[in-house]
């Protein structure tokens, strides 16, 4: 079968897009749930103490890596609607990134620990929030140019702080889906916010456009 043949037994129009998209949400979705499932499991069966908040940030590292090639899956989804393979790019997004994502993933977990415990026992409330707020922003910058960019971790770290303030848009954007994120565990539990993961995934890579623009015309040859 021909190319062209194939085009038109899949569709080019606007139905034919919708179920190309609704495909690769799904496959991504399933995808960034089992590769993040070893944490997972356990974290939704820890007791919300202080106590566990160390084995919660642990339980979370698998996190750090599937979010990564959710990005990259969905970034670079083709425009051709007969390649449907959301699963191929996804994993090899997972076995380009992993290594540089953890790098910046592990330590900030380790820090948001720390800030989540004093926070727990009541300790300088609004200081310790406002820290960790800007932390999980600068992470959700550094974990989308991990994804898509190939630059040193501690460029990528330079990079996430210097668009903090160089693109405020994408700051707003990001604030909004960290206190959506907030919310949902809060009001429900760690696994509402897992199913929803690709979700976020995506609307963390529309709000971060201007600064992946920035990034291809200044920092990319």
């Amino acid at each position: 079968m021909s190319a062209i043949d194939t085009g038109r037994r899949f569709g080019t129009g606007p139905l034919a897009r919708v179920a190309s998209a609704v495909h690769t949400f799904l496959v991504v979705g399933v995808l960034l749930l089992l590769t993040g499932a070893p944490g997972l499991v356990v974290l939704v069966l820890l007791d919300r103490s202080a106590g566990n908040i160390p084995l919660a940030a642990a339980c979370a590292i698998p996190a750090g890596p599937a979010l990564s090639a959710a990005l990259y899956a969905l970034r670079w989804r083709s425009n051709d609607l007969t390649d449907l393979e959301p699963a191929r790019a996804f994993l090899r997004g997972y076995r380009m990134n992993v290594a540089g994502v953890l790098k910046l993933w592990v330590p900030w977990l380790a820090w948001e620990a720390v800030l989540g415990i004093n926070l727990a026992y009541g300790r300088w409330t609004v200081a310790v929030t406002v820290l960790a707020l800007l932390a999980a922003l600068w992470q959700a910058n550094a974990l989308v140019i991990a994804s898509l960019f190939a630059f040193r971790a501690r460029d990528t770290g330079r990079l996430a702080a210097y668009f903090l303030v160089r693109t405020p848009g994408v700051t707003l954007g990001g604030a909004g889906l960290a206190v959506l994120a907030a919310g949902l565990v809060l009001l429900w539990s760690e696994a509402v916010l897992a199913l929803a993961a690709v979700g976020f995934a995506a609307a963390l890579l529309r709000t971060s456009r201007p600064m992946r623009a920035e990034i291809e015309k200044r920092f990319v040859r």
